[in-house]
């Protein structure tokens, strides 16, 4: 396929197909597989690929017009990041009932309304994680207990708030800042 910059390509054109693969790690919320792939040129090549249960997150917006962030350690990043409220879709859980759920958990306020915004992939060069994004307003006091591992601050910003945690790089989780700014510069309302 060489010499084929610019051009444009159908869907199927592009397509991998999977010869073999192994799970080579089982986890708890993710698993890392290495998997055999016949390119559309007909070479075969490997893919690490980590498998990663559904996810949800969660932009929560108050009477105030503040939305709701948590501050959480992230063992990975190696720091407390200021994150929207997300978490796992249990095995045969509804999303907008999971979506729901972690912010109870997450924050202690439970949504009156609570909408799709969309779906997005985090890192499709190596991981399978979809993240389903809800907009949640109408909020009360409703606490349900973290998990005993989670300690979390969560706080109300206000859009200015929010406008300067980010442009000063106060916002960097991916998930955060697709929500953030979708919330700030008032994209199409929710599905």
């Amino acid at each position: 396929m060489s010499g084929t910059k610019g051009r444009s390509f159908e869907p199927d054109e592009l397509r991998e197909e999977r010869v073999s693969g192994e799970i080579i790690y089982k986890g708890r919320i993710l698993n890392l597989r290495v998997d055999k792939v016949k390119l559309p040129d007909g070479r075969i090549r490997s893919r690490e690929v980590v498998e990663h249960a559904r996810a949800v997150v969660i932009l929560a917006e108050n009477d105030r017009n503040e939305i709701l962030l948590i501050n959480q350690f992230r063992y990975p990043a190696g720091e407390a990041l200021i994150e929207l409220p997300a978490g796992i879709v249990e095995p045969g859980e509804d999303c907008a009932a999971a979506a729901e759920r972690e912010l109870r958990e997450e924050t202690g306020w439970k949504p009156g309304k609570i909408s799709k915004m969309g779906e997005f992939y985090t890192s499709p060069g190596f991981s399978d994680e979809l993240l389903i994004m809800y907009y949640a307003t109408d909020l009360t006091l409703d606490e349900l207990p973290l998990d005993e591992d989670e300690f979390i601050v969560p706080s109300f910003f206000s859009k200015e708030a929010v406008l300067s945690l980010a442009e000063e790089g106060g916002i960097r989780d991916a998930k955060s800042l697709y929500g953030v700014y979708w919330w700030l510069y008032g994209a199409s309302k929710p599905r």
